[in-house]
């Protein structure tokens, strides 16, 4: 966790930091391939170079992006998760659980959709 360790000192309420730190935690434990890593201000996870999955809190949710092609693979999951959405991104609010299952299939589903991909962001 230390390379989110400043990311996380910096949220100033306990429930977001909590929270946080323990997704955070879980993706670095479930996918210890995936590399850990701080861009544009925000948590996120790398394999081979491209972006996976990233991670921002904010005022009332913690905001979960696996890129658009992701978004549109699980669009229904998500809803059926009761989870507010944008096209890029979703929303897990701090008082709501968060669906491992569900983030575990994203996870898995962008490592292999990008296992080939030779860019940070899709084309």
């Amino acid at each position: 966790m230390n390379d989110f360790s400043a990311y996380i000192k910096q949220l100033t309420d306990e429930r977001q930091r909590v929270r946080t730190e323990e997704v955070l935690d879980w993706v670095s434990s479930h996918f210890s391939n995936l590399e850990p890593r701080i861009a544009w201000n925000q948590p996120m996870f790398t394999d081979h170079g491209t972006f996976i999955i990233g991670f921002s809190a904010s005022r009332n949710h913690l905001s979960v992006s696996p890129e658009q092609a992701g978004m549109a693979q699980f669009q229904e999951k998500i809803a059926k998760a009761g989870y507010g959405q944008s096209k890029m991104l979703f929303r897990i609010r701090w008082d709501e659980p968060v669906n491992y299952t569900l983030l575990e299939q994203i996870i898995r589903f962008n490592c292999m959709d990008k296992a080939e991909c030779t860019t940070f962001w899709r084309k």
